[in-house]
């Protein structure tokens, strides 16, 4: 089998923008304690950070990272997390059941971002917290001094603000499983609130305003309009969410889910610019896809119940091969569309359905890690239109289904192209052919591959599907030629 990517350098979608490679950390099972924080390790620094995990998610080199949930921000109280730890309460996280020590607050995140050198994005409560409560938060961060919440942080030892620029106004506040979940027009009430108080505490802010968090909830789209029309031209971006998973464990099928998330976007994008147009304003929403995975196994009984513990096991999947290549499907589908997504976070980052997990002072590098590391070193650029011509195949639950599937990012005289290949029997010959100019000559790349669909890394094994450099690439007449095993990934620079 043969299939050829076609890309042209003019036909442009748009500059790919590096929050696309965003993560999201939350106060969720063992995602901070015993994740990136845990005094007690071995591999603990003098605050705490687990050096082991800071250096795996170096790697990664995630932008925007979302904080402090989830879920659990629309319970959370800022407050409740600065100023001197032994004056800082206990509490029970209504969300997942759990105890909160608020030992990791802001200004702790702070310092973790800029450690990672990660853009903070933090989420308000507009669950049980008020708008007020909101601004209060962005003038605590942002203000230099001389007022409250400002001199406030400077009394907790921080002198310079934090400068974050960028928030998100709650969290899938259309879910009935939220606490404080309203109509939509009741939370765009209280968003449009919290976005007017926190702008003119700080003008320059981008913010999220929740989208539908599932395609599948019976208010999908009508929530984003009811929303959208309401809060107008008071925040940037509109949010979405979507986890997927093998149920049926139907491989073939659920390597074609990625086909909905394109659907996704462009349902959504399409509707901001209905909401755009029929309000007759300029000022154009795009999307922040700020909650994606795959997450199926752990979602029942006590991996999503904390029963009144501290860091308790809660949403700890194992990924396997089929998983990244999924993962993969979710990053190209973002690049394909980079004139909309702006920022995309993968939830999570440690432990809760993570692509790092660890086991005391153990540490496992999970499938899913890879794809993300093979892309987000060639994130930068522009991304290409991509034509994929090749054998196709019948999916049930998405129909006609490409087994090859691609984006490709442009920088300078370079081509960055990643491809997933989603036949789990046959290997497939690769053809990339850049209409305009010829491909001279291959600068890097890599591949992953395994040895089935449930091939997965463990602690026992921990090196069983990981990416390795890949030279097997034959180019001729400006076209590059290469194989790709079932179930493989690849990511390739090429100097045009």
């Amino acid at each position: 089998m043969t299939t050829t990517i076609h890309l042209h350098t003019r036909f442009q979608v748009g500059p790919v923008d590096p929050r696309v490679f965003g993560g999201f950390l939350e106060h969720l099972g063992r995602a901070v304690y015993q994740g990136v924080y845990q005094p007690g390790s071995k591999h603990a620094d003098s605050k705490g950070w687990r050096t082991d995990v800071i250096e795996a998610l170096d790697r990664l080199q995630f932008t925007a990272m979302r904080y402090p949930g989830g879920n659990f921000v629309s319970g959370y109280h800022w407050m409740d997390g600065v100023g001197p730890r032994n004056e800082r309460p206990t509490v029970r996280d209504l969300a997942w059941s759990s105890l909160e020590i608020n030992e990791v607050g802001t200004n702790e995140f702070m310092d973790l971002s800029r450690k990672l050198n990660w853009t903070p994005m933090l989420a308000v409560n507009l669950g049980t917290g008020t708008p007020e409560e909101a601004r209060n938060w962005v003038e605590y961060c942002n203000i230099p001094c001389g007022s409250k919440y400002a001199d406030l942080r400077i009394g907790h030892g921080f002198e310079h603000p934090h400068q974050v620029k960028l928030w998100c106004l709650g969290n899938e506040m259309d879910g009935p499983w939220q606490i404080g979940h309203v109509p939509a027009d009741a939370y765009a009430i209280r968003a449009q609130q919290a976005a007017r108080m926190m702008k003119m505490t700080d003008p320059d802010l981008e913010l999220v305003v929740c989208g539908s968090c599932a395609p599948d909830l019976p208010t999908y789209l009508h929530w984003d309009r009811t929303v959208l029309e309401h809060v107008r031209d008071d925040v940037d971006y509109i949010s979405l969410h979507r986890y997927v998973g093998n149920e049926k464990d139907d491989t073939p099928d659920f390597l074609a889910v990625t086909k909905s998330i394109d659907e996704q976007i462009e349902e959504t994008a399409a509707l901001c610019r209905f909401v755009q147009r029929a309000r007759k304003t300029r000022k154009r929403i795009n999307l922040s896809f700020d909650e994606w995975n795959v997450w199926y196994r752990a979602r029942s009984g006590d991996d999503v119940d904390g029963r009144g513990k501290l860091a308790p096991h809660l949403l700890e999947e194992h990924y396997n091969l089929e998983d990244a290549v999924v993962v993969m499907g979710f990053l190209n589908s973002f690049v394909r569309h980079a004139d909309v997504v702006k920022i995309a976070n993968l939830a999570q980052i440690v432990n809760v359905i993570a692509p790092i997990l660890t086991r005391g002072d153990e540490m496992l590098i999970q499938s899913i890690f890879y794809p993300i590391e093979m892309m987000t070193k060639r994130r930068t650029g522009t991304s290409l239109q991509v034509a994929v011509e090749g054998p196709t195949y019948e999916s049930k639950s998405y129909g006609k289904t490409q087994f090859i599937d691609s984006s490709a990012i442009m920088n300078g005289n370079t081509i960055s192209v990643f491809a997933a290949n989603r036949d789990i029997e046959k290997v497939t010959t690769v053809r990339i052919k850049v209409a305009d100019v010829a491909i001279e000559s291959l600068i890097d790349a890599e591949i992953l591959v395994g040895q089935g669909p449930k091939d997965a890394n463990t602690f026992e094994a921990p090196n069983r599907v990981q990416s390795q450099p890949f030279d097997k690439v034959c180019i001729k007449n400006g076209v590059a030629e290469f194989e790709m095993p079932p179930l493989s990934m690849f990511a390739g620079t090429f100097q045009i």
